[in-house]
């Protein structure tokens, strides 16, 4: 039997379709607040992983971190293109899209307008 942290694998599978960067995506999708230990928890990743892997997603424009207070909450842009040239017609939000139920996926699509709407700088790097 494979490890599993809350569903992360198929029990005797040892694959996923997803890689850990789309699984942290979708657990920021689902809770943009989330600890940095939640996250690598769910993921089934250390959370050096998930600090690393975050931070790339946020230098390549996918994702924006905002800090409040001494927490870090999350942004997601959904119109950025996923990047490898199989799935580069498809955004990270078609792609939430197929994951996320609808209200989670109306919630970061509002989420990301707004801050598009308050934010001076732009959210791509």
């Amino acid at each position: 039997m494979t490890k599993t942290q809350q569903g992360a694998t198929t029990p005797g599978t040892g694959w996923n379709f997803f890689s850990n960067y789309a699984h942290v995506i979708v657990c920021l999708a689902q809770n943009p607040d989330a600890r940095l230990r939640d996250v690598a928890e769910r993921v089934g990743i250390t959370e050096r992983t998930a600090l690393r892997l975050i931070t790339q997603l946020e230098q390549s424009g996918i994702l924006m971190r905002l800090k409040e207070g001494r927490r870090n909450s999350y942004i997601i842009n959904p119109s950025e293109r996923l990047r490898h040239p199989i799935e580069e017609h498809c955004t990270v939000g078609e792609l939430l899209k197929t994951i996320l139920s609808r209200n989670a996926f109306n919630a970061l699509t509002q989420r990301f307008e707004n801050v598009k709407r308050r934010s001076h700088k732009p959210f791509s790097v």
